[in-house]
C-alpha cells in the first residue's frame, strides 16, 4: 500500500503536524506501507528525522503555497498515485481536497471542525460531543475517528505505560516542555519561575528543539541550576516523562503523550487551536489549565505553588489521564487505513480446500475453541451447514488478490457473534485489526439492522484479546 501524506513544520506553525503525521507513518510502515511525506522548506533536522525512520521525502517549491489548487497541482505533479492521501494542514481545505480525493481515497487529520471533503476524518483531541462538531461538515459517507482513543503516539509510549502508573506523593523531578518550537521563548519564562519556588531540591528536565530562539540561554540557564538538565531534539521522550512527578507543558500533541504516562501536567495555551481543548481537558480533570496568559510570570508562580502543595489534586489529574489514554491509537488508525485495502467476500463451496487448510492448521487451531485436528469430511459437513444458514455469513478477506484472513458472523436478530482467524503465512503480520474492520464494514453494508458485535477469546490469547481491544471491543 502507497500513502503520501501532505503536512508541514516552520517556527510559526510548529512541529506537531509532522510529529504526528510521522507516529502514524511508523504504524503504517510496520503493516508494510510506503510512505512519502510532502513537505515545503522543511528544517534539516526535520528533514532528516523523516528520512532516518525510513520514509520518503518529497520538497515541494517556496515556503508557502500560493493557493490551495497549487498546491494539489504541486503535490500531484511530485507523487502520481497513491492508495491512501493524509492531509495535516490548517492552510489546505476543501479546494485541495476535492483535487486530490479524485487520485485516491483522503484521510484528514484536523483539529478546528472545519469542512471537509475526505473518506476517513481523525480529530484526536477531547471535546464532551464530538460527532456534533463534525455535523454537516463532512459527507455522511464519512467515517470519523475522534477522540484521544485514537492520539497518534509513538510506540514508546505504549512500551512505557507497564513500567509506569499513575503519579502520588511528593514531586521531586519536573519535566518542562513547550513543544519543539516555542518561538515565544516561553520556556525561559517558565525556568525563570521556577527559580523563585526556593525548591533547590527540584530535579529539572527541559526539553527545547534544535531551532529554538533562546537554545543557549536556556540551556545556560539548566547549566546553572543543579540537579537540571537542558535536552535538545531528544528521541527518547517516554522515558523522560516516565520519571517525572509532574509537568509544565503546551497543549498539542504532546498533552496524550503526557496522559498516557500518567503524568499531571500544568498546561499552558500557547496557540489558539489550542484553547478549546484545554478548556474541555481541564473542566474533566485530565490536565490543569489556569485563565493566565503563558507569559504571566506572576499568575504561572502562584498556579505553580498551588499544584505542587495539593497531592490530591495530582493524584486525580493523573489517574484521571492514565484512564483516558493508553498509547496505542497510531496502530487503531493505521487497521483503519489498511481494512479499506482489504477486500471481503463470502465464501463458496469451492473454497473447501483452502478454508480446510487454514482451519486445520496447528497454529489456527491453537487459538480455536477446539483445537483437535479437523477431519475434511466433517469440515465439509460443517461447510455446508455454514453456507445453507441465513444467520451465518463466512467471509474471506483478500488483499491484492492473496488470501489474508476469514471471518464469520453468527447473527440472531440484532446481534452477531464474531470469529475470526488470519491464514497461517500471515500470522504475526500485524493485519488481524484490519481483517476484521474490514468484514465489520462487510456487514454494516450487507446487514445493517446488525447493531451488536461479540467475540470471544481464550483467556491466554492476549494477541486476539488487544486485536478487540484495539477495533474497540470491552
Amino acid at each position: 500500500m502507497k500513502v503520501l501524506m501532505r503536512t508541514d513544520a516552520s517556527p510559526a506553525s510548529g512541529s506537531g503536524h509532522l510529529m504526528r503525521c510521522l507516529c502514524l507513518a511508523g504504524a503504517l510502515r510496520d503493516r508494510g506501507a510506503s510512505v512519502r511525506l510532502v513537505c515545503r522548506a522543511l528544517p534539516e533536522h526535520l528533514a532528516q528525522m523523516v528520512l532516518a525512520q525510513g520514509h520518503q521525502l518529497v520538497p515541494l517549491p517556496g515556503e508557502t503555497p500560493a493557493d490551495e489548487a497549487q498546491d494539489a497541482r504541486q503535490t500531484l505533479a511530485a507523487c502520481g498515485h497513491s492508495d491512501w492521501i493524509v492531509l495535516d494542514h490548517y492552510a489546505l481545505g476543501t479546494v485541495w481536497e476535492s483535487m486530490l480525493r479524485e487520485t485516491g481515497r483522503l484521510m484528514v487529520i484536523d483539529d478546528l471542525a472545519r469542512p471537509h471533503e475526505c473518506d476517513l476524518l481523525l480529530d484526536q483531541n477531547f471535546h464532551p460531543e464530538p460527532d456534533l462538531r463534525y455535523a454537516g461538515r463532512v459527507s455522511r459517507h464519512s467515517r470519523l475517528l475522534l477522540g484521544p482513543h485514537y492520539a497518534l503516539l509513538r510506540p514508546e509510549f505504549a512500551q512505557a505505560r507497564p513500567s509506569a502508573c499513575p503519579r502520588e506523593g511528593e514531586v521531586r523531578r519536573l519535566l518542562v516542555c513547550l513543544g519543539g518550537m516555542d518561538s515565544d521563548n516561553i520556556t525561559q519564562k517558565v525556568l525563570q519561575v521556577i527559580n523563585l519556588l526556593d525548591r533547590p531540591d527540584l530535579a529539572l528536565d527541559v526539553v527545547i528543539g534544535a531551532t529554538h530562539p533562546a537554545r543557549e540561554h536556556v540551556r545556560a540557564m539548566c547549566d546553572a541550576r543543579p540537579g537540571s538538565r537542558c535536552h535538545i531534539q531528544i528521541s527518547g521522550m517516554a522515558a523522560l516523562l516516565a520519571g517525572a512527578d509532574l509537568a509544565i507543558g503546551a497543549g498539542g500533541g504532546a498533552t496524550w503523550e503526557r496522559c498516557a504516562l500518567g503524568v499531571p501536567t500544568l498546561a499552558l495555551c500557547l496557540a489558539e487551536n489550542q484553547r478549546a481543548v484545554l478548556f474541555h481537558a481541564s473542566r474533566c480533570g485530565f490536565l490543569y489549565a489556569p485563565d493566565i496568559a503563558a507569559g504571566d510570570a506572576a499568575a504561572l508562580a502562584l498556579h505553580l505553588r498551588a499544584l505542587l502543595s495539593n497531592s490530591g489534586l495530582r493524584r486525580h489529574l493523573s489517574c484521571t489521564g492514565w484512564d483516558l489514554v493508553d498509547g496505542k491509537g497510531a496502530q487503531r488508525v493505521a487497521a483503519q487505513l489498511c481494512a479499506a485495502g482489504i477486500a471481503m467476500r463470502p465464501a463458496t463451496r469451492g473454497d473447501a480446500r483452502s478454508l480446510h487448510a487454514w482451519r486445520d492448521d496447528p497454529k489456527v487451531r491453537a487459538a480455536s475453541r477446539d483445537p483437535a485436528e479437523i477431519p475434511y469430511a466433517n469440515h465439509e459437513r460443517w461447510l455446508d451447514d455454514v453456507l445453507a444458514s441465513p444467520s451465518r455469513h463466512l467471509l474471506i478477506g483478500e488483499l491484492d488478490g492473496a488470501p489474508v484472513g476469514v471471518v464469520r458472523f453468527d447473527t440472531a436478530d440484532a446481534v452477531a457473534e464474531v470469529s475470526i482467524y488470519l491464514v497461517p503465512n500471515r500470522i504475526g503480520r500485524g493485519e488481524g485489526a484490519s481483517l476484521l474492520l474490514a468484514a465489520e464494514a462487510w456487514l454494516s453494508r450487507e446487514h445493517p439492522h446488525v447493531r451488536v458485535l461479540q467475540a470471544q477469546a481464550h483467556a491466554g490469547n492476549t494477541g486476539s484479546q488487544r486485536m478487540f481491544q484495539d477495533c474497540g471491543y470491552s
